[in-house]
């Protein structure tokens, strides 16, 4: 692994946890000798993220479509900032240069570019982790619920794992080290993938 790829708002949120959480991840990302690709906004929990990981000697790169530049608030100091046409060319491209993908807290969009890689790694488009760092309970709610759409039939319990979802930086990036990707059908009544 080489390259994680950290989803967050661009909202810092109402809780210190969260901004503490983002600069805790920057960090040991950098630590650990691994690229951050992330949005490339210097607001909120993203430039929180980013500005910790270039503090501790990390390597980030910044994706944003041009649309965003202004509103999203380019960051300026990154190692490689990439700036691009479209969001579908956003996260074309922070999917492609990473190796793993973790959610911290956010919004729509946060959930929406999580919920895209998962499901392609869930179709075997990618065999990379996925994952949630779950700051103070922010997650626990969706737990909850993707448990559930186990339980009901919606979801394989192996690609419901494929998300994994820890409190601690370090253990979550050691189970993305350790990641097997499952080789199950996506569909639950079918055996053919």
């Amino acid at each position: 692994m080489k390259s994680i790829c950290v989803y967050c708002g661009s909202n810092p949120g109402r809780r210190g946890a969260y901004s503490a959480a983002a600069t805790a991840l920057g960090a040991t990302i950098a630590r650990r000798g691994l690229r951050l690709v992330y949005g490339g906004a210097s607001i909120g929990l993203m430039g929180a993220v980013a500005d910790a990981a270039l503090a501790s000697g990390g390597h980030v790169i910044g994706i944003m479509p041009q649309a965003l530049v202004e509103k999203e608030i380019a960051h300026n100091g990154l190692s490689e900032m990439h700036v691009v046409a479209s969001m579908h060319e956003r996260k074309r491209m922070m999917a492609d240069m990473s190796d793993g993908f973790i959610a911290l807290p956010g919004g729509v969009g946060t959930m929406e570019e999580l919920f895209e890689v998962w499901t392609w790694a869930q179709l075997g488009h990618h065999d990379k982790p996925c994952g949630l760092l779950d700051v103070s309970g922010f997650y626990e709610p969706l737990e909850t619920f993707l448990d559930h759409q186990v339980i009901e039939g919606f979801v394989r319990a192996e690609h419901r794992e494929i998300l994994k979802i820890n409190s601690d930086a370090d253990a979550l990036l050691d189970a993305f080290e350790a990641y097997k990707a499952p080789r199950v059908a996506k569909w639950i009544e079918r055996d053919d993938v």
